[in-house]
């Protein structure tokens, strides 16, 4: 039996291809929320990382948190989707709570601190200060686009 492929299957593709993240916005009872700076650049921003291929995005959610800050989270919703155009990368957000191990750098954190909103605000570039206050709110999830600094209007 022949088996003939499509043109498409045969030839590589010309179109990039985008990058899946995942991110947790880890909360505590108080209202504080989890923040890295970023080793390579300085940025605080949440912690998070490249979706794995074999993992869920819940589960990749929680070894991202837990190799950059040393904190284990349960998770409990996907507060946001978010597209940086400039760099091709979809971010997949949830909001989870800490549930044990305790605060640690690591090669990708210089500093893991647990900051109050106001303190995300003036930290964070704004398309990684909304993902933390989307998480706060109760009508996520949100989808939103970005240049990799500020937001961009929904097309």
């Amino acid at each position: 039996m022949l088996i003939r492929m499509s043109t498409a299957a045969q030839s590589p593709r010309s179109t990039p291809l985008h990058s899946v993240s995942v991110a947790g916005a880890v909360v505590r009872d108080d209202g504080r929320v989890l923040a890295i700076r970023r080793a390579d650049n300085g940025n605080w921003e949440l912690p998070g990382g490249v979706l794995e291929i074999e993992e869920s995005p819940e589960a990749g959610a929680r070894r991202e948190v837990l190799e950059e800050t040393g904190i284990e989270v349960s998770v409990d919703r996907l507060t946001g989707v978010y597209k940086n155009m400039t760099r091709g990368i979809v971010a997949l957000v949830f909001r989870c709570r800490p549930v044990g191990g305790s605060e640690r750098t690591s090669d990708e954190s210089a500093a893991v601190s647990w900051l109050t909103p106001e303190e995300v605000t003036a930290a964070m570039a704004e398309a990684y200060a909304v993902r933390l206050l989307d998480a706060l709110s109760d009508d996520a999830p949100h989808v939103r686009v970005h240049d990799g600094r500020r937001l961009m209007p929904a097309a």
